[in-house]
């Protein structure tokens, strides 16, 4: 939030939520929104949502004096959780947000009724010059999704596909890179359906390729996932050649068992998700994988959850995002037969340790190599940053935040690369 105004936002969960936290900064700042603060909310799973709601009680007991008003995924999808909370005083669609008359006539929003976010057919046309206290920068390219993942409610708060401009995207970009970003972050719900609703229906990998084209002095392009089902030749084209493209490719996988994907309604299977990586890692053997993982989903016995733990080596991941299952409410998932809590919780243990395992291995392997990283902040007499794969990285000197720098790796500690 920029300096003598009383309001802040506070964000949960996703790279798109930071990024719109970021124009509702400025909203709401140009608006003269005064005292209140803003929740951000992720509705991905149930205790995402039980955060949300713990944080907004403990602002209000400790700021009785200031307006809430609550936003984001988790509130679109069920506002009536929110609604009925003493705390709140005001709840915005999560389309809304990113308006400006929204926050121009923020009285009107009290109780009006969230518009139905499935008629929505736009995206936002904001561009956002800087990103406070951050040292990358992210860029929506796509909203919503059209696919219906068994497990999944994000569709109804965020809506259908919807994907920016091309033009649209290189000017948001060009402004961050004239504002001294080194890199960015494509970031949106499913992107690569990117361009499917846009005339001529480009794909995601023209879009990237034209960025790339076009914006020469954008030192690093990162993607936030892939979805491993719709990836073009093209793209492995531009992957093998576009070393600008960061060699970090973070998978929506959620399982290793076929049936289980079939359950949930993935648009992969296992073979698929094991030939795509061992595609990109004979196109650039530096690459580095992160996925996502679901343990316990409806039905998992402990032969399929062992394919996902399998998987997990198959796949030669390094970066685990697990989580337990997490039943919501109105999904296809939450009327199957449900794996004990317990069960639930002890293999998403199981893939963590694994993850570590695959975590530690990596940082060893990478002692002796030189790694160009991003710095992201100083803390003591250390640097810490991100390095081109999106490992985290400490060395013992101060260097300027949001630049780019060589070292070569010594060791390894508390999970992160020592240069």
């Amino acid at each position: 939030m920029k300096k003598n105004n009383s309001s802040q936002v506070v964000n949960f969960g996703c790279r798109l939520n930071s990024y719109e936290s970021e124009i509702m900064k400025t909203l709401i700042y140009n608006n003269n929104i005064e005292d209140t603060f803003v929740f951000n909310t992720c509705g991905v799973t149930k205790e995402a949502e039980r955060q949300a709601q713990q944080a907004i009680r403990k602002y209000k007991k400790n700021y009785p004096n200031k307006k809430i008003i609550v936003t984001g995924c988790a509130s679109q999808i069920d506002p009536s959780k929110f609604k009925s909370m003493k705390e709140v005083d005001c709840i915005i669609g999560n389309n809304e947000k990113v308006i400006n008359s929204t926050w121009k006539n923020l009285e009107n929003q009290k109780n009006s009724k969230l518009p139905n976010i499935m008629e929505v057919t736009t995206t936002n046309t904001n561009i956002i010059e800087k990103f406070d206290g951050k040292a990358r920068a992210y860029v929506e390219i796509q909203q919503g999704c059209d696919h219906r993942c068994t497990f999944c409610a994000i569709p109804f708060g965020r809506g259908n596909n919807r994907s920016v401009p091309i033009g649209l995207i290189a000017k948001r970009i060009n402004k961050l890179v004239e504002n001294g970003y080194n890199e960015v972050v494509l970031t949106g719900v499913d992107i690569t359906d990117y361009g499917k609703d846009l005339p001529g229906k480009p794909r995601l990998s023209q879009m990237i390729k034209r960025i790339l084209n076009n914006e020469p002095n954008l030192n690093q392009l990162r993607l936030s996932s892939i979805d491993c089902a719709e990836v073009d030749n093209d793209f492995w084209e531009i992957f093998k050649y576009e070393d600008r493209l960061m060699p970090h490719l973070h998978i929506s996988l959620q399982a290793g068992d076929d049936m289980i994907l079939k359950r949930m309604k993935r648009r992969h299977s296992r073979k698929q998700a094991i030939e795509f990586c061992e595609k990109a890692k004979s196109i650039r053997p530096d690459v580095v994988f992160g996925a996502d993982l679901i343990a316990g989903f409806p039905t998992e016995t402990d032969s399929m959850f062992n394919k996902t733990c399998s998987l997990i080596t198959e796949c030669n991941l390094t970066y685990l995002h697990v989580f337990p299952y997490s039943q919501r409410e109105s999904t296809p998932a939450s009327k199957m037969p449900q794996v004990p809590t317990e069960t639930k919780k002890n293999r998403a243990s199981h893939l963590r340790k694994i993850g570590q395992e695959k975590l530690i291995e990596y940082l060893s392997s990478s002692i002796g190599k030189e790694k160009t990283f991003l710095v992201e902040k100083n803390n003591g007499d250390f640097s810490i940053g991100k390095t081109k794969e999106f490992c985290p990285i400490k060395i013992r000197t101060k260097l300027e935040i949001g630049k780019l720098f060589n070292s070569k790796i010594i060791s390894y500690d508390n999970n992160m690369l020592v240069a």
